[in-house]
């Protein structure tokens, strides 16, 4: 006698989710890593994460109904797309395993006991593919079922078997990879947007878990004379769906993050030089041509190239008496070394664009001054947005002579003992203070 079953599968047609999308969201993922795998091939790592997503978008576009369908008109066997569907399912656990085996050699290379790990992974999942044919082709004929074959033939003889093998394969491969991918994120050192990606992939491989247990107890449940299909038709397939969604998207995640971050820093950094870039420009007499195909990191490129062209002849007009007394000027004012410097550089560069505008330099020069200017470009052009600060170090440097001792702090700062060499003979270099 069979038992009746609580049956919520109306409540659960709620949240299904067509194949096709989780389908697509894995075929746009491994479109964008594509390239990186051609241009990458060598790399055993990058083409076990191009196996692994072609694989599971393979599973979600042959396990549709539709196609289901099609394949056994196709073919004209009953039920042929099941031991397909199974292989593609127990290839994607495999490929799942070789990922983590292969992540786990590192970027060294791969060790005596990597290779025998993957091969055993290797022989162990292709011998489970072989065996869910031989036992198909052991059960003989029977009626198709597009929808809930492992619940219905869950008590044929070597269907049976069949089922239950590709299930224990998948279960295994998803819990020993959700459990390394658990240790991996708790490892230091991890980028931000990996982290991320790693939770997603984690929450994704539990999230197959689920769809594991609910087709296991599904075909448990048969054996006993109770007939809860609808964890099998109707949990299960938006529960895979939702998992693949979650994987693509962990694997889609990290380079994309990090490729925005990365444009990000370059546009900030772009942007960051344009007050230098300005003030260089009087002396050029012209800028950085536009291009409008350029890439953000050819145009920061371009504009630090242009900066550093501008600063070489500007060598001649550099201060340096001026640059020690607006460091000193700086620190006075309560601003920190670094920032100090930033403001002294700033300052050289202002009275060197206005010295060169004059046919002739309007007072001594200090030699070679832009050596390390060249280097500090982004602190300088930085300094130049707080026009109030320049300001007041250029006033305050105006009313010191270089000898005179300034303060360094809250307290005086001692005098030079007598003998000593003065303050512009100790900052030989005239950007020493940069």
């Amino acid at each position: 006698m069979t038992l009746a079953a609580p049956d919520p599968s109306g409540f659960l047609s709620g949240f299904y989710i067509s194949f096709w999308i989780p389908a697509a969201v894995l075929a746009a993922a491994l479109a964008i890593k594509l390239p990186t795998i051609i241009r990458l091939w060598r790399d055993p790592l990058l083409r076990a994460v191009g196996a692994l997503l072609l694989l599971a978008c393979a599973v979600f576009v042959f396990c549709v109904p539709s196609t289901i369908a099609r394949v056994n008109r196709v073919t004209g066997v009953p039920n042929l797309s099941a031991p397909w569907c199974y292989s593609l399912i127990t290839a994607f656990s495999g490929s799942c395993l070789l990922l983590i085996v292969t992540w786990r050699s590192g970027p060294s290379g791969r060790s005596a006991a990597t290779r025998r790990a993957m091969r055993w992974v290797f022989s162990a999942y292709s011998g489970v593919i072989v065996a869910l044919w031989v036992l198909f082709l052991l059960a003989g004929r029977h009626e198709e079922r597009l929808r809930d074959l492992d619940t219905y033939y869950a008590t044929t003889p070597f269907l049976r078997e069949e089922i239950l093998l590709y299930l224990a394969a998948h279960t295994v491969a998803c819990l020993i990879t959700a459990r390394l991918i658990r240790d991996w994120v708790r490892a230091e050192g991890l980028d931000a947007w990996l982290r991320r990606g790693l939770r997603l992939l984690g929450a994704g491989y539990a999230a197959n878990l689920v769809f594991d247990a609910a087709k296991l107890t599904a075909v448990t449940a048969r054996w006993f004379g109770r007939n809860p299909d609808w964890l099998s038709t109707d949990l299960a397939p938006p529960v895979a769906a939702l998992s693949a969604v979650l994987v693509a998207v962990g694997f889609i995640l990290p380079p994309a993050g990090q490729y925005l971050r990365d444009r990000r820093r370059v546009r900030l950094a772009h942007r960051e030089l344009r007050p230098l870039y300005r003030l260089l420009r009087g002396p050029s007499g012209a800028g950085v041509p536009f291009a409008l195909r350029a890439t953000p990191e050819l145009r920061l490129t371009r504009r630090e190239t242009f900066i550093r062209d501008v600063l070489l002849p500007l060598d001649r007009h550099i201060d340096t008496g001026l640059g020690a007394r607006s460091y000193d000027a700086a620190l006075t004012l309560g601003h920190p070394p670094e920032r100090a410097r930033a403001l002294a550089a700033a300052v050289c560069v202002l009275d060197a664009v206005e010295r060169s505008r004059t046919p002739e330099p309007s007072g001594p020069a200090g030699g070679p001054g832009t050596a390390n200017l060249l280097h500090e470009i982004g602190a300088v052009s930085r300094a130049l947005r707080r026009a109030g600060d320049i300001e007041a170090v250029r006033a305050r440097a105006a009313g010191l002579s270089p000898r005179t001792p300034v303060a360094a702090g809250p307290g005086p700062r001692p005098a030079p003992p007598a003998g000593s060499p003065p303050r512009d003979a100790v900052r030989a270099d005239p950007c020493g203070p940069w």
